[in-house]
């Protein structure tokens, strides 16, 4: 009895094939309708122009969200139409930026740029490693103090200090 060979079948689809649609059918498939960043700004600039497109921006910015969030949200949602590539959208970013800043400046709106460090938003995560350093560092401090004028209890502190084992692979007592 001769055994059979298969071979692979390279002409079966792809799994989940069925759950996406044809190449080609979605905009950012496609090739961009702009490709340089002249032609993007020439897109988005006119679309300041509009009175209603100004006030949602004004609106935007007095709700606190950043130029930069405000910028890439309009650079992305470009390159999901077909208007243009992602490279060309960043490439235009600091552009809009620029623009919707001297918007909100003829209006007197004050605004976040997006681009300053923030120091009043820090995770509870972060706040709590912090804290726990801190005071893992002060606790070390006063011991050390407090054994200052006994070389031999000096001595075993130094001792427990450096042959605690941390890190990842560390023991745990």
């Amino acid at each position: 009895m001769a055994e059979e060979t298969t071979e692979p079948d390279f002409d079966a689809p792809i799994p989940g094939m069925s759950l996406t649609h044809e190449v080609g059918a979605r905009p950012w498939q496609n090739p961009p309708q702009y490709t340089t960043v002249e032609e993007v700004l020439d897109y988005y600039i006119p679309k300041f122009a509009n009175e209603e497109v100004t006030e949602q921006v004004l609106d935007v910015l007095e709700m606190g969200v950043p130029v930069s969030t405000l910028a890439n949200i309009m650079q992305t949602s470009g390159v999901m139409e077909g208007k243009h590539s992602i490279d060309v959208g960043m490439l235009a970013t600091p552009v809009l930026m620029e623009l919707i800043m001297y918007i909100a400046d003829t209006e007197g709106i004050e605004y976040n740029t997006g681009m300053e460090k923030d120091t009043k938003v820090r995770s509870s995560f972060v706040d709590a490693a912090i804290d726990r350093l801190a005071t893992e560092k002060e606790t070390e401090e006063d011991e050390f103090k407090a054994t200052k004028g006994d070389p031999e209890a000096q001595q075993v502190l130094t001792e427990l200090t450096i042959g605690k084992e941390t890190g990842l692979m560390g023991r745990r007592d």
